[in-house]
């Protein structure tokens, strides 16, 4: 059995990849920061090391000079993983026996590939075509899955789910899962049944609902006497009548519940009920400027002038770097000259729309965590987008904390 050494000071993700190695039949021996990772390396000399860059009590590179110096330890095989990194940083580590380089959210199957060649050991994992995106929208947790259901991406979103309640500071969650685009096939069923029962672990079943017309999802989830609270529906306005309490309302289709759901208004009246409107302006609140790292880099890409002002002026309480461009033409004329960490990008734009700056991207290797602009209801859109390994979407009108919410999500994730 091959023994791997995990540095990472998010017991979160030590807990995820600890448990997609044990998996595959490795010893996991977690090492809680630098200090710690040190002195595990010395004691258990393990066969791969797997750490981060930023670590406490004792730097990575320092950890890395360690090794070097170890004559027991200087030939051990090292995985760097990392939120952001320099290239100056990139090429410093290589020199200390940095054999691969990831940048966090990881990507399973990558990782995996690179620990198999390392250690020459074969791995296996469920290759089945699958996207999964989780996001919240005020309170809702909405949780979309297109084109498969695949076992390591539904076990991976358990951690998610934790992850995003501990950045946007829930304890209890409505959720709409959606399905578009799904052929299901017999032996999915129990794929769908672990992805039912880890939402459940967090929440109730009178709050969550399943947006699908497939038969075979009603019929499964219909079937199971332990799930009867669970109500599928085939419409958008069915689901947010039982999440955001929306009256019901015989005249009311998909298009008028988009347009209460994405839009605010101002009061109605005394004594009359009204919405706590999602994007209404609101000041940012302490607790989320704690969260965002203490700088970065930000591209935002939209031909809308006042898109491009408000964004500026949400994030002109950090100390981050943030240029604008007006078109992707513009962006992708100059990108070469910058090191952005996110990219902020709207999809309809002329002379160069979001989908061919994407493509641009693709083929010239240029790897930066991308947040679109879009709308739900283009559910093809975004499914689309996601290909291209855009991370996530927000909804126009553009509420200032969520923004914020999300850049800090994308920037410190680790899933």
């Amino acid at each position: 059995m091959k023994k791997i050494l995990l540095i990472d000071e998010s017991p979160l993700f030590r807990d995820y990849l600890t448990k997609k190695l044990s998996e595959q039949r490795f010893e996991v021996i977690q090492a809680v920061n630098g200090l710690d990772g040190g002195l595990k390396l010395r004691s258990e000399l393990p066969d791969l090391v797997i750490m981060d860059y930023f670590l406490s009590r004792k730097s990575s590179l320092a950890v890395l000079q360690e090794k070097k110096a170890n004559p027991n330890a200087s030939m051990i095989p090292v995985i760097m993983i990392s939120s952001r990194i320099d290239t100056k940083k990139v090429v410093q580590i290589a020199k200390l026996g940095v054999q691969k380089f990831f940048t966090k959210p990881v990507k399973l199957n990558a990782l995996l590939e690179s620990v198999s060649t390392l250690l020459k050991v074969d791995v296996s994992i469920d290759e089945t075509p699958s996207i999964i995106e989780a996001h919240f929208n005020d309170d809702i947790l909405f949780i979309e899955i297109a084109r498969g259901l695949n076992i390591e991406k539904i076990e991976l979103l358990q951690y998610k789910i934790v992850e995003l309640m501990q950045i946007y500071k829930k304890t209890r969650l409505k959720v709409l899962i959606m399905f578009s685009n799904i052929e299901f096939r017999d032996e999915d069923r129990l794929k769908l049944r672990t992805l039912i029962d880890i939402i459940l672990q967090y929440t109730s079943q009178r709050c969550v609902k399943v947006l699908t017309t497939a038969q075979f999802v009603k019929g499964y989830i219909n079937s199971k006497d332990n799930w009867d609270g669970i109500e599928t529906v085939d419409n958008l306005g069915k689901a947010m009548d039982g999440l955001l309490g929306l009256k019901p309302d015989l005249y009311a289709h998909d298009e008028i519940v988009r347009e209460k759901i994405l839009t605010a208004s101002d009061p109605k009246g005394e004594g009359e009920e009204t919405f706590d409107l999602r994007f209404d302006g609101e000041r940012v609140s302490t607790a989320t400027l704690e969260n965002l790292p203490g700088d970065a880099s930000i591209a935002v890409v939209d031909d809308d002038i006042v898109i491009r002002e408000l964004v500026k002026t949400i994030f002109s309480e950090t100390s981050w770097n943030l240029k604008v461009f007006p078109n992707g033409k513009v962006f992708t004329d100059q990108v070469s000259e910058h090191s952005f960490d996110l990219l902020f990008l709207d999809l309809m734009m002329p002379e160069m729309n979001g989908f061919q700056v994407l493509e641009y991207m693709k083929k010239n290797g240029i790897q930066i965590p991308v947040i679109i602009f879009s709308a739900l209801d283009r559910k093809e859109t975004v499914v689309k987008a996601t290909t291209y390994g855009v991370l996530s979407y927000l909804i126009k009108p553009i509420k200032p904390e969520t923004l914020l919410q999300k850049a800090a999500e994308v920037l410190n994730s680790n899933f």
